[in-house]
Order: C-alpha cells, then structure tokens, then sequence
C-alpha cells in the first residue's frame, strides 16, 4: 500500500496493473483525477458526471470508478505549500494506480519546473502522446470539409529538444562547449567540414534513439492494427531531408520495425507500388517495374539503376507470396512524409492520412493544426502513455479570467475521458460519450465558444448544462 502525507486513497476499488505494456482493469478500479487549475474547477465537475453516468448506463453496478482526487499545479501549492507543484503523493498515486485523468495545469513561474506535463511525462516515461483529431458534425470550423480530417497524432514524448537539454548563450559552459565543437569535434568530422557555431549562441542538444523511436512508432503499429480498410495507415512524419541522423534516423527505424517485427501484417508505400505492378502485370520485367516506382529512372546512373531493379527483385522474392495478389491492401500501409508538406497536406488531403507517427517537436506542432481544422482545443482530447502508465488530459489552457463562471467548454476533458474509457477496454460506455457529444453539437446545444461561432449565433449552454445535455443523448 503507498504511504501518503496528505491524502487518504479510496477504501473501495483495485488498481490498475500493466502486463507487457498493457493494463489489466479490474471491474471498480481506483482512477486518481487531477481538477486541474483555472477553468478545471468547472470543467471536471462536468467531465466526472458524464463518465459516471455512461459507465452506470453501460454496466449497471457491474462496473464504476473509484475516483481518488490528487493535486498538481495551484491547487498543490495551497495544500503543500509554495512551489509545490508536483507533490509526492501525486506521484505516488499515479505509480500505485497506473492511470489518472486531469484537467489543464499552469506552467509555473518559479520552482524550477519547466511543465507540470513535460514533468508527468518524464517521471512516468509516457512516450507516446496520443492525439485523435475528428470532426464532429456541426462543429464551427474554419474548413469547408473539416470532415475529411480523421485523424490520430502519435507524438514521442520523452526525446528531441524537449529533453531541455541546452545553455544560455552567455553561460560559461556554453562558451566552452562552443569552443570545443569549433575547435575539435566540428574539424575532426568529415561531414561537417569548415562549419562554425557563431560565437554568442545559445546551444540545445536533440537526441533521438533508436529504442525510444521504436517503442512509439511500435504503439502507433499497434493502434493500426485495431483500424479497418484504408485506416490501417501509419506515416513517420519527419524532417530527415534536413536533420538527416535524428529525423531521419526515427524513419529508418520505422521501416525497419515495419518489416522486421510487423512484417506479416505491414506493407511500406514503396513495396506496395512493386507488388500492385506485379498484381497487374504478372509477366512485368524487373526492369518495367523499377521504371514504374521511380520517377526519373531514365536518366539515373546504370549503378543506380541496378540498385533499384535490385530493390524491385527483392521485394517480389521476399513478400511476393506472402503480400502479393491485393494481400498487402488488407495490411497496414507504412510510409512517410516531410513535416512541412503534412501541414499542407492534412488541409488539403486530409482523407489519406490516418495515424501520423511522429517525433516530439513536430507533433506538438501537427496536433493543434489538426485540432484547428475540427474545431480548435476545446475539442482535442490528449492521452500521455507509456508501459506501465497512462495519463489523460486536457490538451488546452487554464483560461483563468474564465474560471468558476461555469461557462467554459468541458470537450477536452470529457474526450481525453472516452480515450481513458477505451483504454480501459470499457468500449460501450465510450461510445455513449461520443454518441451524446455529436447529437448535442449537432442539434447546437452547446458552451459560448462554440455558440457563438456557429451560423446564426446561438444561445450557449452552461458548462454544467453542456454536460447534462450529453447525457440527454447517450
């Protein structure tokens, strides 16, 4: 049992345990929640009786959620005291129960924490920060499809620059570093030449692993897996044209997990232009097929040609069977895009994609673009997993100058509450959420930011009022 300072765990319920990565539920488990600063003090209220309500409906008695209330942010630091924002008990109930849910926490200013959710996400090594993006109809968006937009962000957590890794120009130590990176590491690299660091730079480090890569990008497999049709999709989202040893390296791993681990049930892009070339031609050379799959094959060196007539003959000798004859179209298809072009082409494509597997920085970035076209972060729900934790979040601010006025937007919250229910494997109760959600949106029964967004205005709905009218819709 774990020893707490201040608080008192729920004297009903079982913890969530985790087997290979996955968590075992009991029927009534114990789920820690953070309230969550400024606007949490509405919104979770809300989000609790619409879990609640669908997992009665679901389930009757057989099933329901021990609730065991723990601090993060504020509301930490007045019970703990000043800068407490992160206390022990909190972490020490997350590690006990395995999962929690909170509501949106303040970067704070002082104690020497960057972010209470990069902190969370590091403590626990929840590498994979889960971020569906779908429309639900009647939403206010500034797309004219926003529809076509279904899509399921995977973000690494716990790599690239948000390691924090790095110096402030005028600190000692990064006048030194700076010194021997210009003087002896730079020079002594074949590869990077005459290059320089100017003097007066500030210096961050970006690592990127091949386990850690692998791990996420194995989840986000995973998660395929569960999908149907052309949604069993996951695309390495880099910028390897450019950093070429860390973002190119996370999607060289990527294909190598795809065909070495996956290989039975995954196909890469390029594979699938060989075998589909084959699956309408059996009698095409080698030849005709490596002209079909590479743009430009004409005018390449014959070395470069035998390489991808190589490439050709292997793909046909090592999955022909197995993949071949349309097999590969009910596999998950892998392959990758630049960073910059999937901004592009999620608005103007949106329909291709279906799960973005992606490093740390640049999901960060994909996921509220992608949140944006649905309709913004009071709709986008969060989920921070690794293998023996998994927390659920609201992925928006605290909006303080909004708290207490029970007006603000629960969508978040009560989202990132399906994702936990899913998660949970409670599916029925789940879908009651998002089945309540989309009827309230779509008959317009809905908070201020939506309201007046939509065509003509309407009159919005209380938070709490939100809440009610979802469960008026299960």
């Amino acid at each position: 049992m774990a020893n707490f300072e201040k608080l008192v765990a729920p004297s009903q319920g079982k913890a969530i345990s985790f087997a290979d990565g996955s968590p075992v539920v009991p029927d009534h488990p114990i789920i820690p929640f953070i309230r969550g600063d400024g606007t949490g003090i509405d919104i979770w209220p809300a989000t609790q009786l619409v879990i609640d309500k669908a997992v009665e409906k679901a389930y009757g008695k057989n099933r329901s959620i021990e609730w065991f209330k723990i601090y993060a942010g504020d509301e930490a630091c007045d019970l703990y005291g000043t800068y407490q924002y992160l206390p022990n008990d909190t972490l020490e109930a997350i590690r006990t129960y395995g999962i929690a849910i909170k509501g949106p926490l303040t970067t704070p200013v002082g104690g020497g924490i960057r972010s209470l959710n990069v902190s969370l996400r590091q403590i626990f090594d929840l590498y994979s920060c889960v971020r569906p993006c779908k429309y639900y109809k009647g939403t206010p968006s500034p797309h004219k499809k926003p529809e076509d937009l279904d899509v399921i962000v995977y973000r690494e957590n716990t790599e690239d620059i948000y390691m924090g890794i790095e110096w402030e120009a005028n600190d000692p130590e990064c006048v030194k570093l700076i010194e021997e990176l210009n003087n002896q590491i730079i020079p002594a690299s074949e590869k990077l030449k005459n290059r320089q660091i100017p003097s007066g730079s500030g210096i961050g480090i970006k690592p990127v692993s091949k386990i850690g890569s692998q791990r996420h990008i194995r989840r986000a497999i995973k998660h395929a897996l569960t999908l149907q049709g052309k949604k069993r999709h996951v695309t390495l989202v880099h910028k390897g044209n450019i950093m070429k040893f860390t973002e190119g390296a996370f999607r060289d791993w990527g294909y190598e997990l795809a065909t070495t681990e996956f290989r039975n049930v995954c196909v890469t892009e390029r594979e699938s232009w060989v075998l589909d070339n084959v699956d309408k031609n059996p009698n095409i050379s080698l030849e005709e097929n490596a002209q079909l799959i590479e743009p430009g094959y004409a005018s390449l060196t014959e070395e470069k040609k035998k390489g991808i007539c190589d490439e050709v003959f292997s793909v046909i000798k090592n999955i022909g069977q197995s993949h071949g004859n349309k097999k590969w179209k009910k596999m998950i298809m892998v392959d990758d895009r630049i960073a910059d072009s999937i901004f592009q082409q999620i608005q103007t494509r949106p329909q291709e994609y279906s799960i973005l597997a992606t490093l740390n920085l640049n999901g960060d970035y994909i996921s509220d673009a992608a949140a944006a076209i649905v309709g913004g972060l009071g709709m986008a729900p969060g989920a921070n997993i690794g293998d023996n934790a998994a927390i659920f979040e609201a992925t928006h601010g605290t909006a303080p100058k909004h708290a207490g006025l029970d007006k603000i937007n629960p969508g978040s919250v009560i989202l990132s509450g399906v994702m936990m229910l899913e998660y949970l494997g409670w599916n029925e109760a789940a879908t009651l959420i998002t089945n309540g959600l989309s009827k309230s949106i779509s008959e317009k029964q809905v908070t201020y930011d939506l309201a007046r967004l939509m065509e003509p205005p309407v009159e919005p709905l209380s938070c709490s009022d939100f809440a009610k009218s979802i469960i008026e819709r299960f």
